[in-house]
């Protein structure tokens, strides 16, 4: 696929995490897995017809690796993660960035996108104009603040 400049930036979310990046870097691919990893997810991928319909295996955010609707494009532990897809209604680089800020980390996604003709808008309209897109990626965003959290806090209790 494209370099992400050559797909147009969609949108961006950041929340802050209580947690070091490091730990930050290792809640992401669990949290993508409860995510892609389902039966849903891999059912939504067929439908789409995206070019990766299902993960493989365990994912662990290295190159290569895919999941339901994705492919790591660049692994950058324990700062960014590119994931690339595509299908017939959108090509698509869905960027995870982990920046250290304040007490713990700010995790931020980055969406790029495109969606050619009629049945790409109408796409677009059903999925990022209804809010859907927003909210499963905020979502996705908390999952990871959360899950970073919890080990942060067993890791300070266990100090």
């Amino acid at each position: 696929m494209s370099a992400a400049n050559e797909l147009p930036l969609l949108d961006e979310h950041t929340v802050p995490a209580e947690a070091t990046p490091e730990e930050v870097w290792t809640a992401l691919p669990e949290a993508l897995n409860a995510v892609f990893q389902r039966s849903r997810a891999r059912w939504l991928a067929a439908i789409l017809s995206c070019d990766e319909r299902g993960g493989s295996g365990v994912f662990d955010a290295g190159s290569g690796e895919t999941l339901a609707g994705f492919r790591v494009a660049r692994s950058e532990p324990p700062r960014r993660l590119a994931l690339e897809g595509r299908h017939r209604f959108s090509r698509y680089r869905l960027t995870f960035e982990i920046e250290p800020g304040g007490a713990g980390s700010r995790v931020r996604a980055v969406t790029h996108a495109e969606f050619p003709g009629l049945r790409g808008a109408l796409y677009r309209a059903a999925v990022v104009g209804s809010g859907g897109h927003r909210i499963v990626t905020r979502r996705i965003l908390k999952s990871i603040a959360r899950r970073a959290e919890r080990a942060h806090s067993h890791r300070k209790e266990g100090s």
